[in-house]
């Protein structure tokens, strides 16, 4: 199951306490202090590991607790230290706090970590009190309490380019076409129910990553069908393709998806209505009438947008327009670089 928001209840460990005792020693007459101080609790690490791409492992468990510290002993024996707890979370998971919203990390490279819970610090035993003016404290402390937290786990996937389209634009199909990605593909709606990758071969040392998200309907930005959801996924993409069907069975004419398209993703903000974008024509092998990719292809050139006209289905074009999309992509990365 591909799960992309979670939330937590973390609780670091509880240090140890430290411990009033004296030494008991055969020919020691006056033995001294001797109690040590406890050990510290664990903390709770949030970890990006590439080998998770959900967060479907914390769907039904949601408390997490640190191991505490070990009290302290006599003879100078500290405390054991609790064991860290490492959660595993997939590269781009936001981490937000629970009551606040405050974005506390962006975990986007492997190995990133962020304690999320400090362990609480180990009590002193007696021998730490033990002075010039009082050589028999009585005096220990208790071990400090871990902290605890609430966090927000949001993922957002990490493509360089994001295709944005009616439900049956084709999509999924052209996915399939271009990269090793075998999304569920039918001839309903809402086909498309999870966020896809596929990983873009155009040399040995030349690829980028493609993500399909679920289709946008009018009213995407505010919920409506299943696009709210996922237009999240595509704040981190480099480009953004419109990918609209120029056939007759759309029932639609594709100036006006084209239209919806763009004014849901300004709607949604983030920024992502900035990014540069091209406009793509899919199932041109399906078509009646040919004014139909015409007036597409103007309602691009006016925006200033690259235009490209495919067939999903029978490859035609998509080659073309992958390696002209590698290639814009480069140059959009390094606009921001």
């Amino acid at each position: 199951m591909w799960i992309d928001e979670a939330v937590l209840e973390l609780r670091a460990g509880k240090g140890g306490d430290g411990v009033v005792s004296f030494r008991r020693e055969k020919f020691v007459p006056k033995g001294g202090p001797d109690g040590a101080k406890g050990g510290n609790g664990g903390s709770v690490w949030l970890v990006a590991r590439p080998e998770q791409n959900t967060l479907a492992g914390y769907r039904y468990r949601a408390h997490y607790r640190a191991e505490r510290g070990k009290n302290g002993e006599g003879q100078r024996r500290t405390g054991r230290s609790g064991e860290d707890l490492e959660l595993a979370v997939p590269l781009g998971t936001l981490v937000r706090d629970g009551a606040s919203g405050e974005l506390l990390a962006d975990l986007t490279e492997e190995g990133q970590r962020l304690m999320a819970a400090r362990g609480g610090r180990g009590g002193r035993g007696n021998t730490s009190f033990a002075s010039s003016t009082n050589r028999a404290p009585r005096k220990a402390e208790k071990g400090e309490a871990g902290e605890e937290i609430q966090v927000r786990l949001e993922l957002r996937l990490l493509a360089d380019v994001g295709l944005v389209g009616f439900p049956n634009a084709g999509k999924s199909t052209f996915i399939s076409r271009v990269s090793a990605a075998r999304p569920k593909i039918a001839d309903y709606p809402f086909t498309t129910l999870v966020p896809h990758l596929g990983v873009v071969e155009i040399a040995d040392d030349a690829s980028f990553v493609l993500a399909d998200v679920p289709g946008l309907i009018p009213g995407a930005s505010e919920g409506a069908g299943l696009g709210d959801r996922f237009l999240r996924h595509l704040s981190r993409t480099a480009y953004l393709v419109y990918f609209v069907d120029v056939s007759e069975g759309s029932g639609r004419a594709p100036t006006d998806d084209l239209n919806v398209l763009r004014r849901e993703i300004e709607a949604y903000g983030d920024g992502m209505e900035r990014k540069p974008a091209c406009v793509v024509a899919n199932k041109i092998d399906a078509l009646e009438d040919d004014s139909r990719p015409r007036s597409l292809e103007e309602a691009a050139l006016g925006l200033d947008l690259p235009f490209f006209a495919v067939s999903a289905a029978t490859g035609k074009g998509c080659s073309e327009m992958v390696h002209d999309l590698y290639h814009r992509i480069q140059a959009a990365r390094e606009s921001v670089a």
